[in-house]
């Protein structure tokens, strides 16, 4: 579905808002693309994001897809809107191998004060993305 953002420098906010998102720094997350109402974010897997088994840790799966489809409810709002989680669901359907981690955050319906939306994980696997996991949430707007 293709939304018009209500603020014509949500990708310059979202670039700003970036510099103060420690966590995700410290995780190494990186938004590889910003459009109105979707957002895509990777990350290379390293030996930090795994769990005992040596798969990407459902953890950091989680706040990856959180913050991604984060941004793609940010992408839409007017200027001096925050957007929080109220609501987050993962659904892990593969584990996740060592290699780089994609998310797909989209908005599928934004509302005056929530915002509807979903992501999908890809595993880079034997040279093809594989779909790993499917997550929703339900973001809250904070106006001013």
């Amino acid at each position: 579905m293709q939304f018009i953002s209500q603020n014509a420098n949500f990708q310059e906010l979202i670039s700003e808002k970036l510099k103060g998102q420690h966590f995700m720094k410290h995780n190494h997350f990186v938004l590889s693309d910003i459009q109105e109402g979707k957002v895509i974010s990777q990350l290379l897997i390293e030996q930090i994001h795994l769990q005992q088994d040596g798969i990407l840790h459902g953890g950091v799966i989680s706040t990856l897809c959180d913050v991604t489809m984060g941004f793609a409810a940010f992408s839409l709002v007017e200027k001096g809107v925050k957007v929080v989680t109220s609501n987050l669901s993962v659904n892990f359907l593969k584990p996740n191998q060592p290699s780089i981690f994609r998310v797909e955050g989209s908005v599928v319906k934004p509302g005056r004060n929530l915002f509807f939306c979903e992501a999908i994980g890809l595993n880079y696997q034997d040279d093809q993305w594989v779909e790993t996991v499917r997550a929703s949430s339900t973001m809250s707007l904070i106006k001013k």
